[in-house]
């Protein structure tokens, strides 16, 4: 059961957190726009967003520390998660593009931004944008990659 104490404005999470449908570059390349991609089953963040942030603390070299997500797409905005015994910054903004999460580190200068698959997308177009954003050599942008392929199959 999740729980929010609004005094706080941490949101924790009581049940097990979900393994995320995460693909990532193999190369870092900072010229480029994406990192790779998440699919999350949810749009809620206090489900789905302990489960990344654990993913992303063992590609090691520090722990995630704050997120920015596109607004609109999450159901709700926690302003703090609680994970692992620590509080992540959550920063949901209208203007951060349309499917785009940027994880960052307490390391200095880490950011790793994301393609988020909207729940409910088709598994092959997800799975298509996944194997996009994740290409070494991708250079299309968060908010134009799920448009891309829809476009390119007819839908």
């Amino acid at each position: 059961m999740n729980k929010f104490q609004s005094g706080a404005r941490v949101a924790g999470f009581e049940q097990e957190p979900t393994t995320p449908r995460l693909r990532l570059r193999e190369a870092a390349n900072r010229d480029l726009p994406l990192n790779g991609a998440w699919w999350p089953r949810t749009d809620d963040p206090v489900t789905e967003l302990p489960g990344l942030i654990m993913a992303l603390d063992e590609l090691g070299d520090g722990i995630v520390t704050r997120l920015l997500l596109h607004r609109p797409s999450w159901s709700a905005h926690p302003a703090r998660l609680a994970v692992n015994g620590r509080v992540v910054t959550m920063g949901y903004f209208t203007t951060q593009p349309l499917n785009l999460l940027i994880a960052m580190r307490d390391s200095y200068g880490w950011r790793l931004d994301l393609l988020t698959i909207p729940p409910g997308t088709p598994e092959d177009v997800a799975e298509q944008a996944m194997v996009q954003a994740s290409a070494d050599d991708n250079e299309v942008p968060a908010q134009f990659v799920l448009s891309g392929i829809e476009a390119a199959s007819g839908e």
